[in-house]
């Protein structure tokens, strides 16, 4: 059972974290930043490990716990489904602030806010490889790819046409100016995969690697890319040749970490911030055993504590879909941005109340399976 610490709750309360999405992208989760990230590093790629690999490009992500964004390296990933590509995530101005467009598996790249991210990712579509009869090719003028190991391969000189800049952000002053096109929107309706574990794990190796927070870095990672998730050392790992562009960091900093700032590091295997939907919450665990040393009175406890779960676990689910069908609608009837961000508020406040609610049931439930007191021997009779 999840045993959620008063402190985690009063930290869902405090931590402003906002989702944005537009009708035209794929769902944003992250934390509203009032200061855009660095230029994108300049970097080789690594070699192709195998074939199936998709090149997955690196990115500037934020962690509000030290209020600064740090590089997630560039790496090779198995695509989860044959034919998928990678539409890489992006960080765009809604007006309020910066905001984070997770990336995704799909039949054809979409939007991803016109960053030139290199590597045949120049701003709108991929042109580093395609599928054919369930292999994939990869283009070699723009991958890096040993034909002694990966004989699917070909050649075709791809025309970049959009302007050679390392700017890493969609809108705001600055910004890249693009937007999506009628096929990018169409990709909207199309069955998506979320960034899968792999990719996970890079994000959180990154996240717990000082050397890559741009405060730290001055916006030239010394690990750039990697040639497989999570591998953060030996000859597959590529370190930034130059900075985008120079590194000024932010006055206001501290601004964008809960409560102004740095709280203790979140420990090991716990949340990093609150989560906003409640399908990214993590599942329902199973309740830990009672041992008050009476075997009745355990196993009476131990059922309690299993119908709490399952009856958890089922809101939790509820409330997932419920959301999820939110979502689909608002994309099928072109919700404007407004709209969006309201509907995004109402699903962070649902989730925080659900997790405030269990996180009391859970308390009340442990509160009556405390032992009673031991009570003092009566005292003698005065004689």
């Amino acid at each position: 059972m999840r045993f959620i610490s008063l402190f985690r709750a009063a930290l869902v309360i405090l931590t402003i974290v906002t989702v944005s999405v537009t009708s035209f992208a794929q769902v944003g989760i992250g934390i509203s930043v009032s200061f855009g990230p660095p230029a994108l590093p300049i970097y080789v790629q690594p070699p192709c490990p195998a074939e199936g690999y998709i090149w997955t490009p690196g990115y500037w992500a934020y962690d509000p716990y030290f209020g600064d964004y740090y590089w997630v390296p560039g790496t090779w990933v198995l695509a989860p489904v044959g034919g998928y590509l990678w539409t890489p995530g992006y960080w765009a101005w809604s007006g309020a602030g910066f905001f984070f467009h997770e990336g995704y598996w799909g039949p054809r790249v979409g939007f991803y806010g016109g960053i030139n991210y290199g590597f045949g990712y120049f701003g709108e579509g991929y042109q580093g490889g395609r599928w054919d009869h369930g292999q994939f090719y990869y283009n070699r003028t723009v991958n890096n790819v040993n034909i002694t190991n990966i004989h699917n391969v070909y050649n075709t000189t791809v025309i970049n046409n959009t302007t050679v800049n390392r700017v890493s952000y969609n809108g705001g002053e600055g910004g890249i100016t693009a937007r999506p096109t009628p096929e990018d929107q169409a990709a909207v309706g199309e069955r998506h995969v979320r960034p899968v574990a792999a990719q996970t794990q890079q994000v959180e190796a990154a996240r717990a690697n000082p050397q890559l927070r741009a405060s730290v870095n001055q916006g030239k990672p010394p690990i750039a890319a990697t040639d497989k998730p999570g591998s953060f050392h030996g000859s597959g790992v590529v370190a930034a040749q130059h900075a985008g562009a120079p590194y000024h960091p932010p006055a206001n900093r501290a601004s964008n970490r809960p409560n102004g700032n740095v709280p203790a590091a979140p420990q090991e295997g716990k949340a990093h911030m609150p989560a906003v939907h409640a399908k990214d919450l993590p599942p329902h665990s199973q309740p830990a055993p009672a041992s008050t040393g009476n075997a009745n009175v355990d196993q009476k406890y131990e059922k309690q504590q299993q119908q709490l779960n399952a009856r958890q676990e089922q809101e939790h689910q509820k409330l997932a879909q419920q959301q999820e069908r939110d979502h689909q609608r608002a994309v099928q009837q072109h919700a404007n941005e407004a709209k969006m961000q309201q509907m995004e508020q109402k699903h962070e406040q649902q989730t925080q109340q659900m997790e405030q609610r269990h996180a009391q049931q859970e308390q009340h439930l442990q509160a009556r399976q405390a032992p009673p007191p031991a009570h003092s021997q009566p005292k003698s009779a005065a004689k």
